[in-house]
This record gives C-alpha cells, structure tokens and sequence, in this order.
C-alpha cells in the first residue's frame, strides 16, 4: 500500500506538469492563431495591401494569382490588345502592394467592411491543432458563424480567405 502511494505522490506531480505545459502551450497557440487573423482585418481596415498579403495562406494567393491573372487575360483580349506579363509579375506586384493589388483590394474592401469582423462581432476560437486552426466568427446580426480557416505555414498562422470564403468551384 505505501508503494502504490509512494508511486502515485511520485507520477501526479509529473502528469500535473505535463498537462499545465500543454495548457499554457496550447494558450500560447490560440493567442497567435488570433493575432494573426485581427492583424489582416486590421491591415484591411488600414488599406494596408502588402500586410494583408502577408498574413494569407499560400493557396489563397495562389487562387488570387491565378484568378486576377486570367481576368487581366481575358480582359485585354476583350479589348483586342496582347497581355505582356505574367502570372510571377502579378504576385510580385500583390507583395509589394502595387497597383493590381490596390484595384484588386479596394474592388474587395467596397463590398467587405473589416469594422464587422473588428467592432460588430464576437470572435471564439474553433478546432485548433498542430497545421490547421479554426476561428468562429460571430458577426451581431447574423444566425450563424463564418468559421475562418487558419493554416500554419513557415511557422506562422496565416488566415486562409479563399478556403473560408469561396464556394466550391464547378
């Protein structure tokens, strides 16, 4: 009997330390899961265009690129003109926040005001695991949450808008 209560005063305070240091690293996840979701709203508000390139997953770029390519493709056959350029300038010129992005996202800040996200909504953290992390977003006047999708890439919690915001393509 004494070795079993030798064993467990022994054993509970290791688990103990284990679970509190995976609590306080999971705390530690959640708050940079957040940060990085309000910083692109953020750089949204401030019309900062390179900021929110930044803190997007590397499909949402993707599908931007590729998107606002073929759109400047069609566009400029529309108009009986050849397109000099590539899909590479057109991501360059997102990076640097140049004029494609500033058309491309003041197109898109018209129609999205970040202040719903920032001001008018209750933010609550999803599913949050090692790659990928949820945000549930509760805008006040609607039914239900838009659930963000986060990745982790090079270390870093980037907020996929694409997967989150984009129907299924058919």
């Amino acid at each position: 009997m004494k070795r079993i209560l030798i064993i467990i005063f022994l054993i509970f305070p290791i688990l103990t330390g284990i679970l509190f240091s995976r609590s306080i690293a999971s705390d530690k996840d959640v708050d940079t899961v957040l940060s990085s979701a309000e910083a692109i709203f953020k750089m949204m508000k401030e019309r900062n265009y390179s900021g929110i390139w930044f803190f997007l997953s590397n499909t949402s770029r993707d599908a931007i690129i590729h998107d606002t390519y073929t759109n400047m493709m069609n566009y400029t056959k529309l108009k009986g003109k050849g397109m000099t350029g590539s899909k590479e300038k057109v991501r360059e010129d997102f990076s640097s926040g140049g004029p494609i992005a500033r058309a491309y996202w003041e197109s898109y800040l018209e129609e999205f005001n970040p202040d719903m996200v920032l001001e008018q909504s209750r933010w609550e953290i999803g599913k949050i695991g090692k790659e990928r992390a949820q945000i549930n977003i509760m805008y006040k006047k609607a039914e239900k949450p838009a659930v963000i999708h986060m990745y982790k890439e090079s270390g870093m919690w980037r907020v996929g808008l694409t997967e989150t915001f984009r129907s299924a393509r058919r």
